[in-house]
């Protein structure tokens, strides 16, 4: 019979300690201590307290857990003397029936791992979605970490741990987060489809108006009339947008907008952006299950573009409904000389039907947007969600700096025009400069020494300048101290310099009231309330322009990372994602007329 809450509560702390043996591997001194934190709201709340007891454990006692672990596919395995929690979990991921040169190379990565940190490679080779890794995946993701720092590799290995204490935890509790696998089964599916000369690499890569980007629209639009969507359709620029209209009679029949993209980086992950998409998919999937209608309407919206990979103009899906679509864009053309509009006509959509595109903020609620984090912090924080405070303003410059090209042999230090060392400083300064704010940043992105020789000084460095803070007088402030010093180094080295801005955008602070609902939504679950700002730019910084927005960001593995193949989120956290939304639906019910 599956545990719950209430019998952990209720129990007694011999009772509850038994209760919970072997979630954490031989130490028990982890339950002990969170325990003591009874009672607990949820199991995402039970879940978070284990983590902080590791957290707050001296490195010792950290150590020693991460050394409880037996080996993959080592010698415990082989003489079985593992515990039925790890027999369980390297039996999924298939590891008892490698192959002989899987099983060299898996146990001549243990020896290099362990001679390298001291301690076993740790692993939740159940996975993100808890059905178990490839053998080739855990293999790869074995080499991968090797070359991690030290201190970066015992935290993953400790992020690693808490992910097996998770899926433990479900399994003794009877936790299966179905919507959670839902979506993530979504997602999976959608990333079949990738652009030519990726897909053949395993690589996913869906730019505008694609073949790969059309079968995206086409396969989401066939889920939206699945979940029980009222309308959907896929609009003059490419959107796929799915309606779910108010209960008869509601006195407003307002909509809430959300969504999110469904285009991708090149070589991206298969969770920015369309993380948005399906969670509200889901959502709107059990109301229609259970036959039930808001005093409100929900249209949810994959957007066709928010990268700018294929063509210069970024964020033409949400751009649209705000009528900031250039006619001029459709001249752009991508890497193979096909313009937008050519582009457009061949995916048959109507470009005269494009300004009709633009929505009346009036008939919306507000826009809310889930994403994932893209970045390090919830999950260096062992958070499944974060409530964004804002998106940060960004100001963008492309420039060159102009010395003198001159022989690296003969041209001595202290003579030098070395425009190449002009742009590293500034590099360094922007480093030490942002870091005084805490939230603002900055980066060289693009560093190129044209026509570059080995034994030559550089003469020219081309160079960008990307600028963010959450809000305008902080980057403003920022740019300003940026540029006056990059005009000091110029002066001092004897150079000339070009600038020009390229973008600039400005800062999208969540509306107050938006933003508690998505906090009052977090506390809902059991789990700790973190607010952050959006560093990276997203589709709710364009509808900010005309309704009140806000944002909800779920934690990323990998160390967060981000367009990058190893983006990736579990379906607990999804789960988590789904319910805070389903949250927020019933505030704005129990807010609205009916």
């Amino acid at each position: 019979m599956a545990l719950t809450i209430t019998q952990l509560n209720a129990a007694s702390p011999a009772e509850a300690l038994q209760w919970l043996d072997g979630v954490y591997e031989h130490s028990p001194w982890i339950a002990e201590q969170a325990l003591a934190e009874r009672p607990f709201r949820s199991l995402a709340h039970l879940r978070h307290a284990l983590a902080q007891a590791v957290r707050n454990a001296p490195q010792d006692a950290q150590l020693a857990l991460i050394r409880a672990h037996p080996e993959l596919a080592g010698k415990a395995m082989v003489a079985n003397s593992l515990t039925a929690e790890s027999t369980n979990e390297q039996s999924k991921a298939g590891l008892a029936q490698c192959t002989p040169e899987e099983f060299a190379r898996i146990q001549q990565l243990n020896a290099d791992y362990n001679a390298r940190f001291g301690f076993p490679f740790i692993l939740a080779v159940r996975g993100p979605r808890g059905a178990g890794l490839p053998r080739q995946e855990i293999i790869a993701t074995f080499a991968r970490r090797l070359d991690n720092h030290p201190d970066f590799e015992r935290a993953e290995a400790l992020r690693n741990i808490h992910r097996i204490a998770e899926i433990r935890l479900n399994d003794k509790f009877d936790a299966e987060p179905v919507l959670g696998n839902d979506v993530w089964d979504w997602q999976e599916n959608l990333a079949q489809h990738s652009d030519p000369g990726f897909a053949e690499k395993g690589q996913l890569t869906v730019t505008y108006l694609t073949d790969a980007h059309r079968a995206c629209a086409q396969r989401i639009s066939h889920w939206m009339r699945d979940c029980g969507f009222d309308e959907v359709e896929i609009d003059a620029v490419g959107n796929v947008v799915g309606r779910y209209h108010p209960a008869p009679g509601a006195a407003q029949a307002k909509y809430l907008m959300t969504g999110s993209h469904y285009d991708t980086v090149r070589n991206g992950g298969k969770y920015d952006g369309r993380l948005g998409i399906f969670v509200p998919m889901a959502c709107v999937r059990e109301l229609h299950r259970a036959g039930k209608r808001l005093p409100f309407g929900i249209e949810v919206i994959g957007f066709a573009e928010e990268e700018g990979q294929r063509y210069k103009a970024t964020f033409l899906g949400s751009g649209a409904l705000i009528g900031h679509f250039n006619p001029a864009w459709l001249d752009q053309k991508d890497a193979d000389g096909v313009t937008m509009r050519e582009a457009m006509q061949h995916a048959g959509l109507c470009i005269d039907d494009i300004p009709k595109l633009q929505r009346d903020a009036a008939q919306y609620l507000g826009f809310i947007e889930v994403h994932i984090e893209q970045g390090p912090v919830l999950n260096e924080l062992d958070l499944p969600l974060g409530v964004v405070t804002s998106i940060n303003g960004g100001v963008r410059y492309v420039g060159e700096m102009i010395g003198m090209a001159s022989h690296a042999g003969t041209t001595p230090m202290d003579r030098r025009r070395d425009a190449a060392v002009a742009v590293a400083e500034l590099a360094l300064y922007i480093e030490q400069r942002a870091a005084k704010d805490g939230d603002s940043v900055g980066t060289i992105g693009l560093l190129n020494v044209p026509g570059g020789s080995i034994n030559v000084v550089p003469g020219r460095c081309q160079f960008s300048l990307d600028l963010r803070a959450p809000n305008d007088p902080q980057r403003d402030a920022l740019a300003k101290d940026v540029l006056a010093e990059l005009a000091r180094i110029a002066e001092r080295r004897g150079m000339r310099y070009t600038l020009e801005e390229s973008m600039r955008a400005a800062a999208a602070p969540s509306a107050p009231a938006w933003q508690q609902r998505w906090e009052r939504a977090v506390d809902a679950q059991g789990v700790p309330l973190f607010r952050m700002p959006s560093g990276a730019g997203h589709d709710a910084m364009k509808l900010h322009e005309i309704m009140p927005q806000a944002m909800l960001f779920v934690r990323g593995l990998n160390s967060g990372i981000s367009h990058n193949p190893l983006e990736s989120t579990t379906n607990n956290d999804m789960q988590l994602a789904v319910d805070a939304f389903t949250h927020v639906l019933q505030q704005l019910s129990e807010e609205t007329p009916a």
